[in-house]
């Protein structure tokens, strides 16, 4: 790691320091510090062998600098994918990812590179499916029976700089859908499975009085 890096990663942490200093010490939540990142991305899933990009959005994290536990929000926009169904059968669909519950991770702020590890949790929901683009009847309520959850990492041997960001990773499974109307077998047959990945890049801390 370079003595810029090095750098960075101090001047972060007294950023943040700093903030802290300006909440009353009265009271414990003191020690809990707003920060707010860019945050971009992609999803593979592999059993579709298609991509679904993750943003631009924002990630708000409510970070304890005693502990470096923390918890937060990374909502996700609308987006869609397409897929070669039995490998030339064409089928797109609008994704969503709808928050099921809060992020929570924790950052070694004590490491020389700072490693953020963290969990976000959304049920997966399709819409407006097209096989050979004619519409098939979803309704409204086609998503994941039970919420997907989604480990998020700094990568081995990468940092996580407190204000500048870093590139987190994951690999995650993704279960079976329900409510789909007579698509239900199908996406059953076409989507769930392990081993997709989720990279995505978070920029432009901004901490929040």
């Amino acid at each position: 790691m370079t003595t810029t890096s090095r750098w960075r990663g101090r001047a972060a942490a007294a950023a943040a320091a700093s903030a802290l200093a300006l909440v009353p010490v009265a009271a414990h939540a003191a020690t809990i510090v707003t920060i707010s990142y860019d945050a971009s991305g992609t999803s593979h899933i592999a059993k579709t062998n298609s991509d679904v990009a993750l943003g631009p959005t924002t990630l708000t994290t409510n970070l304890d600098i005693d502990t470096g536990d923390f918890t937060g929000s990374l909502p996700l926009p609308g987006t869609s994918t397409e897929f070669k169904a039995a490998g030339f059968l064409p089928v797109k669909a609008d994704v969503d990812f709808v928050e099921a519950a809060p992020l929570v991770g924790r950052i070694n702020l004590t490491q020389t590179q700072a490693q953020v590890a963290s969990t976000a949790t959304y049920y997966v929901k399709l819409s407006n499916i097209k096989i050979v683009g004619f519409p098939t009847f979803t309704g409204s309520s086609c998503r994941t029976k039970v919420p997907v959850s989604i480990p998020v990492g700094t990568k081995p041997n990468e940092g996580f700089d407190l204000i500048n960001g870093g590139e987190l990773v994951g690999t995650y499974s993704i279960g079976q859908f329900e409510n789909c109307g007579a698509n239900t077998w199908l996406i059953n047959a076409l989507v769930p499975g392990g081993g997709n990945t989720v990279d995505i890049q978070v920029s432009n801390g901004i901490v929040h009085e």
